[in-house]
């Protein structure tokens, strides 16, 4: 079921997936995703860091999903195990350009392996921000997420922060592929959707009216501040999740 309002859940909610990663059976980190849906295939989008970051020496073989098995009762869950090397190779895309590595990785889901009654929502290239236009700087935004692995324990849904873009839309801050957003995140918020509401959605929008603007990657800080004097800037890097249509496409 996509996109359908649960009792007073919103969509939203549901479009957030948390994610455990494994090595072997060894928990490692905990982090957050969502769902997003393209020609009837349905992916999980994370931080490619995630999955594979070699500066901290963070490799998972594995990772796991929380996902909801009953729309009437969301306290019902299971969590649905990846491995995410096959045959040797890693079974996430991820990307990059002239500016480097994009911090953004899609795995495609078996949908015969998921549960049959498996309540969730999920974005779509439709919910992608097409006009640079419409977005100012200073315009609220929503980061649904799993910070420190903080969540509703009994019904298995995310937190949410507020969030305000901090640098101009569609511009690449210092040749990156991602733009800045001002909140208070923490650790494993990484993956996290970062989506503006929809004033005015189309049909097609209705039943989750965000548009999906970014993928929430980290925090932004500067070397030379001083821990004693200075506060962390509240800055975040956010990459522009127009990404995902090459990273879903067949």
């Amino acid at each position: 079921m996509t996109g359908r309002r649960i009792g007073a859940i919103e969509p939203l909610l549901l479009a957030a997936a948390r994610i455990t990663t494994y090595e072997q059976d060894r928990v490692l980190t905990g982090a957050s995703g969502f769902f997003f849906e393209r020609e009837g295939r349905l992916f999980v989008v994370t931080s490619r860091h995630v999955l594979h970051d070699e500066p901290s020496g963070h490799f998972p073989d594995r990772m796991e999903l929380e996902l909801h098995t009953d729309s009437a009762d969301l306290g019902r869950s299971v969590a649905f195990s990846m491995l995410l090397y096959r045959d040797g190779r890693s079974v996430w895309r991820d990307a990059g350009d002239d500016g480097g590595a994009i911090d953004v990785a899609a795995v495609e889901l078996d949908r015969a392996a998921l549960p049959r009654a498996m309540a969730f929502a999920a974005f779509t290239p439709a919910h992608l921000q097409s006009s640079l236009e419409d977005v100012e700087v200073g315009s609220p935004l929503l980061i649904p997420g799993f910070p420190l692995g903080f969540h509703d324990a009994l019904h298995h849904l995310p937190v949410v922060r507020q969030a305000a873009i901090a640098s101009s839309f569609g511009l690449r801050f210092q040749g990156q592929g991602y733009f800045l957003t001002d909140a208070r995140t923490h650790r494993g918020t990484s993956g996290a959707p970062v989506v503006m509401r929809d004033p005015a959605p189309n049909a097609a929008l209705k039943a989750l009216p965000w548009k999906l603007l970014g993928v929430h990657s980290a925090r932004m800080d500067m070397a030379s501040r001083d821990l004693v004097q200075d506060e962390a800037l509240g800055l975040n890097c956010a990459w522009y999740a127009d990404v995902l249509m090459a990273l879903t496409k067949r």
